[in-house]
């Protein structure tokens, strides 16, 4: 490859890209809108409490929950209504007591009591609740730990691990960010084809790999420094920053990859904005698994994406290492190699 060519061909694509003023204002108003709502979220966990019940038979001391002030409280008629509620974010944590749980009391034993909490709620939520059933369960035994508790965390249990929602949403903007230049750089290149510039720069000495080496050194530096500018200035390097750096330079190929297979499908300008975006949806969506934990099953895993938002999630949120991530690493840097591949091989095609 001629480094001077690809140089040359950098300044001309730049060119290109600014007097594209669609992209140009989506890159620059992007990283400034999302830096910005990242400061105007709270940085604080919401820790309000409020509760899910049920109840086939109340015990006449657990009545005094709905007397408590502060405390939001809903009776449920079935168990699996309850750990809906809690799955769906509606409540932070519920319990569940037995049918007979007054003949059990009543002959000496000791119950079954179980509690749910959602994923996302505080750890204070744990010991209150506990505490609660406790004291209730004292005030109609007279006896203290009249009762055996089972636990259990609805979706990801992160108990001890709260982050702020504004700081969970970091993943998601930052893959937001790489994936637009996505649409960027497919527009940049069908603009050269529908122009006709591809092909007459073709019919000089300069080859192919130097157009493509060019392309690809703009699709990757725009999208890495775009997601590394928006991470340092939110905080997102506090924890793991070669984890966060690496997977961002990754995401960044995966990003030029995108780019040249979305240019060698689509035949104009509208048609990359088109299907841009409905690949910008599809991508995103891993994103509001970080946002909302238990939102996403597992079925997410099946788009490209996931494994970059889950480890730039787990590196910047809960300082996960290299042993917690790598199996992530591994399979985006296989599916990148396989993108970068089949866009050049493609848009090869299309260039000739």
């Amino acid at each position: 490859m001629n480094v001077r060519t690809i140089r040359a061909l950098l300044k001309k694509d730049l060119a290109l890209f600014r007097s594209d003023r669609l992209y140009l204002v989506l890159t620059v108003l992007g990283l400034i809108f999302y830096t910005a709502i990242y400061f105007i979220m709270p940085r604080h966990v919401d820790e309000d409490f409020n509760l899910a019940m049920y109840a086939p038979v109340l015990p006449p001391a657990f009545s005094q929950l709905t007397q408590q002030p502060g405390t939001d409280i809903e009776f449920f008629q079935t168990e699996n209504e309850l750990k809906q509620s809690i799955l769906d974010g509606k409540y932070q944590a519920g319990i569940s007591l037995p049918a007979n749980i007054m003949e059990i009391w009543a002959s000496g034993g000791k119950p079954d009591i179980t509690i749910y909490y959602a994923s996302t709620a505080p750890p204070e939520v744990s010991q209150a609740v506990k505490t609660l059933v406790e004291e209730l369960s004292f005030n109609q035994t007279g006896q203290p730990l009249s009762f055996d508790i089972d636990e259990e965390v609805l979706g990801p249990d992160m108990l001890g691990e709260q982050v702020a929602l504004r700081d969970r949403m970091r993943p998601l903007w930052a893959v937001l960010i790489l994936l637009l230049e996505t649409m960027s750089l497919a527009s940049l290149i069908t603009v050269e084809i529908e122009q006709g510039t591809a092909r007459a720069l073709l019919v000089t000495p300069m080859r192919t790999s130097d157009l493509f080496a060019a392309k690809a050194v703009l699709g990757v530096s725009m999208a890495f420094f775009q997601a590394v500018l928006f991470m340092a200035i939110v905080g997102g390097f506090n924890l793991q920053p070669l984890i966060i750096i690496i997977t961002l330079l990754l995401g960044s190929f995966f990003v030029m990859g995108s780019g040249f297979l979305l240019a060698s499908l689509a035949r104009n300008v509208q048609a990359v904005t088109g299907w841009g975006v409905l690949i910008l949806i599809v991508l995103a969506v891993p994103g509001f698994g970080a946002v909302i934990p238990g939102l996403i099953s597992g079925w997410a895993r099946v788009i490209p994406s996931y494994y970059l938002v889950d480890t730039v999630n787990r590196a910047a949120n809960y300082g996960s290492g290299w042993g917690e991530v790598w199996p992530n690493l591994a399979i985006l840097a296989g599916i990148t190699a396989v993108l970068v591949w089949g866009g050049l091989t493609v848009l090869r095609r299309r260039y000739q």
